[in-house]
């Protein structure tokens, strides 16, 4: 019997060297390859880093970056080119919603993980950020009434599709047991010599919405602990303003730039005291089921998608003195507790094994 020709849609590419959507791609692309001829879109890479395949995957390279304002383009011009050559299209994330409506002429199946609620994360009250919410809304619903299958990432944004769109979605999370535990080798305390004491530790974007600075400001009055922020400084004047006015000047603050060598995340993850969530505006955030897996005990910022992931198991906070007084307010047998509960929770849901069936249920429906 032939195979479905299945494209994965709407990253920069694998293999993985980001964010949730192309770790996903990449365990779509490593469990899937035996039922399905896979195809994976990928963002402009100069042609000596360029691979035929990966996984049995077969990697197909557009001039055009994932991110900033190429990324309409190079989503759309994937979708399209997918829509000629492919029987099952997997899109992650509505950028290339312009292509979306020529579905209607192919009638290719489409498989669409929604996101995050994108439209929420627009501040402001100018009419430009008004404009912003409406084409976000109208983006979002092309895409919704475009497509076959619909994934939401997050309990929260589960519930929303069915209350806007009255239609019952795929609840399909990320999975976070490809992080495991690494042990302090002799070598890192040399480079990181925080291991060898108490530590905690948050890493994220440094973008507001990640709340980087109450973490900072926290442990301003906080002295006794150590907080560990690992973050791509760099990406924003946000980011860059932090660290300028941080960098080196609190012993007990730490300011990492972003650590791609998972071995070395890892190992700095593995060994934290206490690992602390500050996303507000994610669904799902692979970076809180990785630490889960993990079984550290994680404190969260309060948001109704954070409490969704975490069963409303995890410690919450919204503001520095809330932060604070968690913090002040921890004994060890709460720290053994969370733990416990946290990994609980990720062995039961958040496996790739589990996400990946979820996702051939999706094709095959």
């Amino acid at each position: 019997m032939k195979k479905k020709k299945v494209a994965i849609i709407g990253t920069n590419g694998i293999p993985s060297h980001y964010g949730g959507f192309e770790t996903l791609a990449e365990y779509l692309s490593q469990n899937l390859n035996q039922d399905y001829d896979l195809y994976c879109y990928c963002a402009k890479t100069p042609k000596h880093k360029q691979l035929k395949e990966y996984q049995n995957t077969k990697l197909i390279y557009l001039p055009f970056k994932a991110n900033g304002w190429q990324s309409m383009l190079y989503d759309a011009v994937s979708i399209i080119d997918s829509l000629f050559k492919h029987d099952v299209l997997v899109i992650l994330g509505f950028s290339g919603v312009f292509a979306f409506p020529f579905q209607f002429i192919f009638r290719k199946k489409i498989v669409f993980n929604i996101g995050g609620i994108e439209w929420q994360k627009v501040r402001g009250k100018k009419f430009s950020a008004k404009l912003e919410v409406w084409a976000k809304k109208w983006f979002e619903y092309i895409c919704v009434k475009s497509s076959d299958v619909v994934i939401a990432d997050n309990q929260v944004i589960y519930d929303y599709v069915v209350k806007r769109f009255h239609i019952q979605p795929v609840l399909a999370e990320y999975g976070g047991d490809h992080a495991v535990f690494e042990p302090i080798e002799p070598n890192m305390t040399a480079q990181y010599p925080f291991l060898n004491s108490d530590y905690d530790l948050t890493v994220s974007r440094a973008q507001e919405d990640m709340n980087i600075h109450l973490v900072i400001e926290a442990y301003k009055r906080i002295p006794h602990r150590t907080a560990v922020i690992i973050s791509n400084w760099q990406i924003s004047e946000y980011g860059k303003a932090l660290k300028a006015e941080n960098k080196d000047k609190y012993k007990n603050i730490i300011l990492l730039d972003a650590i791609y060598d998972l071995k070395v995340l890892n190992t700095i993850r593995s060994n934290c005291k206490i690992y602390l969530h500050t996303h507000s505006l994610c669904g799902t955030a692979p970076s809180l089921t990785e630490a889960m897996s993990l079984k550290l005990p994680v404190i969260c910022f309060d948001v109704p998608t954070n409490r969704a992931t975490t069963e409303e198991k995890s410690l919450y906070f919204g503001d520095i003195q809330s932060l604070i007084a968690v913090l002040k307010e921890l004994s060890e047998p709460q720290i053994k507790q969370l733990s416990n509960d946290m990994y609980e929770i990720a062995a039961r849901r958040y496996t790739w094994e589990r996400i990946v069936e979820l996702y051939k249920q999706c094709i095959e429906i």
